[in-house]
């Protein structure tokens, strides 16, 4: 038996204080936390409601800056779901960690260089390699040649799209339409620009998730089954010359 290693370890508290030792003594840690917490306090006008308030902007800063970001909606493009004055929260996790835009999400974008200077909001309607057409003979949008039933969130009284085109979006890109599609000024009004009116994944601010403004229409924003049973591309889209890639 190792005697001499037992009563070291045994009689380690009771050695002298190391003087160039400078570590607090166990269990007053959270004490000298808290004791620097009231030093700060009492330096800031207001005291701790002042230092509780401060907290509170640092988080919804971090909030805003990696979790959620509130979005006002600022025209009738997406009526009837969203109306002008909405305010709904923008889930920015919804696309990290190696998860992309589904068809039929409801997505914020920032338009620069492919719709212009600002946030858009939108429903994804095309992921990559997904051929686009409007209008089939019964004039319905068709994705990957299965037409999309778009009753349940369709303006109504608006057609699928007055304007025809049959579009193959490029890897790493979106097609995206508004629900009120005669107000709506998508991908459909920007196939002649740069990016083919495709909007790169990397410009997707996050998915529209919640409407908590006004208060009466707090509402979860799901997914609609209209495309859930759309097949999968025949065809890999090829690359495009212009860098629309995300």
């Amino acid at each position: 038996m190792d005697t001499e290693a037992q009563h070291t370890e045994r009689d380690r508290s009771s050695r002298p204080a190391d003087p160039e030792d400078t570590s607090d003594p166990p269990g007053t840690e959270g004490r000298s936390r808290s004791a620097l917490l009231s030093r700060v306090a009492d330096r800031l006008p207001g005291g701790r409601i002042t230092l509780t308030a401060l907290a509170c902007l640092l988080l919804l800063f971090a909030l805003g800056a990696w979790v959620v970001q509130p979005f006002d909606i600022p025209s009738g493009s997406m009526e009837r779901g969203l109306r002008v004055g909405d305010r709904v929260l923008v889930n920015k996790l919804a696309y990290r960690f190696g998860s992309t835009p589904q068809r039929g999400d409801v997505v914020v974008f920032d338009g620069t260089g492919y719709f212009g200077s600002a946030d858009y909001v939108k429903r994804v309607v095309g992921v990559g390699g997904d051929q686009v057409v409007c209008c089939d003979k019964e004039g319905r949008l068709e994705v990957n040649g299965r037409a999309v039933d778009e009753s349940s969130f369709l303006y109504p009284g608006n057609s699928p799209s007055d304007v025809p085109f049959d579009v193959q979006v490029p890897p790493g890109t979106l097609f995206v339409l508004g629900d009120h599609r005669r107000e709506s000024s998508d991908s459909r009004d920007h196939l002649g620009s740069p990016g083919g009116g495709m909007i790169p994944l990397g410009a997707v601010i996050g998915r529209a998730d919640w409407v908590i403004r006004p208060p009466a229409g707090l509402r979860h924003l799901s997914r609609p089954t209209a495309y859930a049973h759309i097949p999968a591309p025949r065809m890999s889209a090829p690359p495009t010359a212009d860098g629309a890639h995300g």
